[in-house]
């Protein structure tokens, strides 16, 4: 495979009327917060007309705290593509079944090592071990968890839609995951998500889909996407974008797959190359 064009390669300006970007490793700095020149390159966007939408692996909660000062309302990818919303509105959402979620929760249980689960709900997300570790890294993606006893109980909750589960393993999941989640078999699959997150969802879904979701109710072509990305879980969103950037600091996978290479998420990557991009 072709590596991958540096993104001052790229004559402009381009005629982008979308933007998907990743959060952590991609948008956000290193300490998993927005950028300083993230607000300014919002209005710029907005005031032109150009969708600028979060797509993440986080909770649908955290995505809409983190952005609630924008001026418009933003559009979302959220647990990866589980839930879809537009302007405020749910437009799609994906589900594991309650056999998965049973046989996962059994193995999280089980496991001598150092590792924790999230129940993703619609409504919320739910952990069971409650120490301070632990639950400091899940905040980070779930401003609304909730702790509970036994996360068998989250079964039998008449009110909530599991979308998804999150492994968290203080290790590196990567090389766990493979050894461990081999009853993880169609239709759904685990997505490694970051260094210490696995995700099990519908193996049918990803970024890659939401993407196409909102390119249909939005009628944007591939032509006139862009989107950035720096894990394995990013990597669906390039099928659907003739704009597709990875982060220099990404997989290596990743850097594969893309067309362009963009600054580091440490370096304002992505706002130094959508400024570029959109003159």
């Amino acid at each position: 495979m072709a590596m991958a064009q540096e993104w001052t390669d790229i004559a402009t300006p381009v005629d982008i009327r979308l933007i998907a970007a990743d959060m952590d490793g991609t948008l956000l700095d290193a300490d998993s917060r927005l950028p300083e020149g993230f607000w300014p390159m919002l209005d710029r966007l907005q005031q032109r007309g150009i969708v600028f939408v979060p797509a993440s692996g986080r909770q649908l909660a955290t995505l809409q705290s983190m952005f609630a000062q924008a001026a418009q309302p933003l559009s979302f990818i959220a647990e990866n593509g589980n839930v879809v919303t537009y302007e405020g509105e749910v437009i799609e959402t994906h589900v594991v079944s309650k056999d998965i979620t049973r046989r996962t929760i059994d193995l999280v249980d089980r496991a001598t090592d150092d590792i924790g689960l999230v129940v993703c709900g619609l409504e919320s997300a739910y952990v069971q071990r409650t120490d301070a570790p632990f639950v400091a890294e899940c905040s980070k993606y779930y401003h609304k968890l909730k702790e509970v006893k036994d996360l068998h109980e989250v079964l039998d909750y008449p009110d909530e839609t599991i979308l998804k589960l999150a492994i968290f393993d203080f290790g590196d999941v990567e090389s766990k995951a493979k050894r461990e989640l081999g009853f993880v078999t169609e239709p759904y699959e685990y997505v490694v998500s970051g260094k210490h997150w696995v995700d099990i969802m519908d193996g049918r879904v990803n970024k890659g889909v939401g993407l196409a979701v909102l390119q249909a109710r939005l009628g944007i072509t591939p032509a006139q996407t862009a989107v950035f990305g720096d894990y394995l879980n990013d990597t669906p969103m390039f099928e659907h974008a003739e704009w597709s950037f990875a982060m220099a600091n990404g997989h290596e996978d990743v850097r594969q797959a893309a067309r362009y290479l963009a600054p580091a998420n440490t370096e304002e990557g992505v706002i130094r190359v959508v400024d570029r991009l959109v003159g």
